[in-house]
């Protein structure tokens, strides 16, 4: 149900590795827990994120919820198309919805993330709630 290739975090960020740079967005769930994006805040490029620390923010018509970098580093690139249409990050979030891309500074980052399975099952206790 999700993407093999990618690692998740228990915030509902994605990431696809390659190399020493990860690509970051949001999963499929999170996206349908927020419904009709309305507006999405990332930082510039070159700004610093540490893991488990807020980058941005997405709001929708329901909630304005925080997006947490799964990795350290620096920002190397922003999907600047979201700020104008914060739609696509719903319509296509594990590719044209992607978010920012980081260098990033400890692979270590990575060991703590989740893979398809592991998120499947937290996805699972979140909807029985």
């Amino acid at each position: 149900m999700y993407p093999k290739n990618l690692k998740y975090t228990e915030t509902h960020e994605w990431v696809e590795v390659d190399k020493d740079t990860a690509t970051v967005g949001i999963t499929n769930f999170a996206t349908k827990q927020l419904t009709d994006l309305v507006y999405v805040e990332l930082p510039s490029m070159r700004a610093k994120v540490a893991k488990g620390s807020s980058f941005g923010v997405v709001e929708s018509v329901k909630a304005v919820s925080d997006l947490h970098s799964p990795v350290s580093g620096t920002v190397v690139k922003v999907n600047e198309k979201l700020s104008k249409e914060p739609e696509i990050v719903t319509q296509d979030p594990y590719g044209k919805g992607w978010m920012i891309k980081v260098k990033i500074e400890d692979r270590t980052d990575l060991d703590a993330l989740l893979d398809s399975e592991e998120y499947e099952e937290l996805v699972k206790k979140e909807k029985k709630q």
